[in-house]
């Protein structure tokens, strides 16, 4: 389909870039500050908002144009990257700085974000919906994968801000491939009429059926307890195995490695069941106990792998199971409430984390039932 493949590019690109200016900003912040709870602030005040503000994005979605919505919300986001690589090339740059943007990029990933889950419907069409999904979610980890080390090769040989400039880039490039899709091609639907108790609507229908509710619950406590994996490995490669720069960008580009190796085999899931999605989240679970007692990096980083592969297994099987489990009438509104949890959740878990690995150990955060540094007694 001529739409999903240029839509597929800019998404790529995309990833690329904001991958790119993830990791730049929470190690820029943790120079600046010398703080990993100071990271996880950063990562706090970038998903508060969809915890907060959530389903009436979803509402949003369901009731206006999705293309348009996500021109708007892309140029935003450039307005922003471009603001912080100023900021930080010109060398003025503080911690404020990246907060105030932390916070308006999450006011304007509230819109962006269900938006974008319902919009592959329209360009693929309801038989194509998991298949699509699943190339998303390839994507989002190759760039995942890619992103991370042009990343540590940006701090290390020019600055965080270059990598600022260039998502600023990505975001336009997206907003050039929304422009030319087919209109005619799209499978869209119409807009959801205004009504009161649009949320209430949408919250009695997700509790209505376990095939939305059980990976909803799921998503919610892992993305507190266990998806602050940036702030965990900003104090892992920083203070526990005194890798740098470069190190934290090979840690993330590890995790991304193991996510596009469960991208690829998500695609390859004949049947989609709840308890396949409760058994991956076990298994990530399992996979960052045993991070905690890793030995030396080499070991670390090959956990980090296996994470990043069951983690994705359970996120692409949950985004699945909710979606096709939706009607398209109440799908932006449902997808919001999985949306504010998964992100909203980290909102809450960020400055946890990131508080436990600076007062107590890096280990605590993934967990060790000692609370210790075993390589190093």
């Amino acid at each position: 389909m001529p739409n999903f493949r240029i839509f597929a590019i800019g998404h790529f690109i995309a990833v690329i870039a904001i991958w790119m200016q993830r990791i730049a900003q929470d190690w820029m912040v943790l120079e600046l500050s010398g703080s990993v709870a100071a990271v996880g602030i950063t990562v706090a005040l970038q998903f508060l908002p969809s915890l907060l503000l959530g389903p009436w994005g979803g509402m949003i979605a369901d009731r206006f144009v999705k293309r348009k919505i996500l021109i708007l919300c892309q140029s935003m986001a450039a307005v922003l990257a471009a603001a912080l690589a100023a900021l930080a090339l010109s060398g003025v740059v503080e911690v404020w700085h990246v907060y105030v943007i932390a916070l308006v990029l999450g006011l304007v990933t509230v819109l962006d974000q269900p938006t974008r889950q319902v919009f592959v419907h329209e360009l693929v069409g309801p038989a194509y919906l998991r298949n699509a999904i699943s190339v998303n979610s390839t994507t989002f980890q190759l760039g995942g994968l890619i992103g991370p080390a042009l990343a540590g090769w940006l701090l290390t040989a020019v600055g965080a801000g270059w990598a600022f400039a260039g998502n600023a880039f990505a975001c336009c490039s997206t907003v050039a491939m929304l422009l030319i899709l087919r209109k005619d091609q799209l499978f869209v639907s119409a807009p959801a009429p205004k009504s009161k108790g649009m949320l209430r609507e949408g919250l009695r229908y997700a509790l209505s059926k376990p095939t939305i509710y059980w990976p909803w619950l799921m998503a919610g406590f892992i993305a507190v307890f266990a998806m602050g994996l940036p702030v965990v490995l900003a104090a892992f490669a920083d203070h526990v195995f005194e890798a740098g720069a470069g190190g934290y960008g090979l840690l993330n580009a590890l995790v991304a490695l193991g996510a596009l190796t469960g991208a690829v085999a998500s695609t390859r899931r004949r049947q989609l069941r709840l308890r396949s999605v409760v058994f991956c989240a076990g298994m990530y679970g399992a996979m960052l106990c045993l991070a905690a007692l890793a030995p030396s990096m080499p070991v670390f980083g090959a956990v980090m792998v296996l994470s990043g592969f069951w983690c994705l297994m359970f996120l692409t099987g949950s985004n699945q199971l909710v979606q096709v489990s939706t009607n398209m009438g109440i799908r932006g509104r449902v997808m919001s409430l999985y949306t504010m949890v998964l992100i909203g959740g980290q909102a809450i878990g960020g400055p946890m984390l990131g508080w436990i690995a600076e007062h107590a150990t890096p280990i605590w955060p993934c967990w060790c039932p000692a609370g210790c540094r075993p390589w190093r007694l």
